[in-house]
């Protein structure tokens, strides 16, 4: 029988504080491809048994910016999903790994970088994918309709997240072992219309395919 592993924790990234402070240098994008549509950098990153979908803060729109209110320098935000109460707790016992599994509300947790997310979080967890401007509107939709919001239209915020630059929203949806946070940021690499397949659980499946769509792409990219 597979093991799913815990409930997708937001792990927090080695010396993450000081990463967003240095190479403030931003990441230049890549040339459109010669006579092709226009394209657009995104990136998946992963964190342990946790995934993150990341985009550059120009790249964002306009409502997906507006959660980074209040951060100054924002260059990219990164968004991952999960169990709610498991998150944002401090400890972890084996009680509320195995009630995370059930279903229950969820959060996203919201990372705001003035570095690319090779310095954060390290350039060998990062797999960077192009999207054109109908994938980019996916995404953007995907991860504003993600957010939950008050009574008068406002995100919720629920906190802090566990490091300098991160912030909890209140998520739409349920998670459960059968929708983790990998599941959700295979969902938004779907809205971004990216060929993601399955019904995937795992960080190790949906990174595997990540990298199998960068490689796809980098023969287009180099014409």
């Amino acid at each position: 029988m597979r093991r799913n592993g815990p409930p997708c924790p937001t792990p927090r990234p080695r010396l993450l504080a000081l990463a967003m402070l240095l190479l403030a240098g931003c990441a230049s994008a890549p040339p459109p491809v010669p006579g092709g549509p226009p394209v657009t950098r995104i990136a998946v990153i992963a964190r342990g048994w946790h995934t993150d979908i990341c985009l550059a803060y120009p790249d964002a729109g306009e409502r997906v910016r507006a959660l980074a209110s209040g951060f100054d320098g924002a260059r990219f935000l990164c968004f991952g999903f999960g169990e709610r109460q498991f998150v944002m707790a401090r400890e972890h016992g084996v009680l509320a790994t195995l009630s995370a599994l059930l279903p229950s509300r969820a959060a996203l947790l919201m990372t705001v970088l003035n570095a690319p997310p090779e310095a954060a979080f390290g350039a060998r967890e990062v797999v960077n994918l192009e999207v054109g401007e109908k994938g980019l509107d996916g995404l953007q939709a995907y991860l504003r309709a993600s957010v939950q919001d008050t009574a008068d239209g406002q995100a919720m915020r629920l906190g802090d997240g566990p490091y300098p630059g991160s912030v909890f929203f209140a998520a739409t949806g349920t998670y459960d072992a059968f929708f983790t946070c990998n599941t959700w940021t295979a969902e938004g690499l779907r809205a971004a219309a990216l060929p993601v397949d399955g019904n995937i659980l795992l960080s190790g499946t949906l990174m595997r395919q990540a990298r199998g769509l960068a490689r796809q792409q980098a023969p287009a990219l180099a014409r």
